[in-house]
């Protein structure tokens, strides 16, 4: 599926500023999200590649860092700087870093 030396690194260890990639489904997203990420579901990546965010380390990230890992080897292979987020949102959230709903309010990991 992935492999064990796949960039990676912890949710509380992504920077303020960095550039967040959300692979989760529309549902997901939409309960609760990092402030600031790029959502692009997992099944869509390959068709919307063009829209994956350049100038820096892509920190892609799902809910537990299953989907973003397979997601990060794939942008990877791709040529682009990615990392996965482990332990995903739900880690984030654990972390203590913000999420917000679809319309920008305190939102929740679904």
């Amino acid at each position: 599926m992935f492999h064990s030396d796949l960039p990676a690194v912890d949710a509380a260890a992504v920077p303020a500023d960095a550039i967040v990639l959300d692979v989760r489904e529309n549902e997901e997203w939409a309960a609760g999200h990092a402030e600031g990420a790029v959502h692009i579901p997992m099944g869509e990546v390959v068709s919307r590649i063009g829209e994956v965010p350049e100038g820096g380390r892509v920190h892609v990230v799902c809910r537990v860092g299953g989907r973003s890992a397979q997601v990060a080897q794939y942008l990877i292979a791709q040529g682009v700087d990615a990392v996965n987020v482990n332990g995903g949102m739900l880690d984030w959230e654990a972390a203590g870093r913000p999420v917000v709903d679809s319309s920008g309010e305190s939102g929740f990991v679904l």
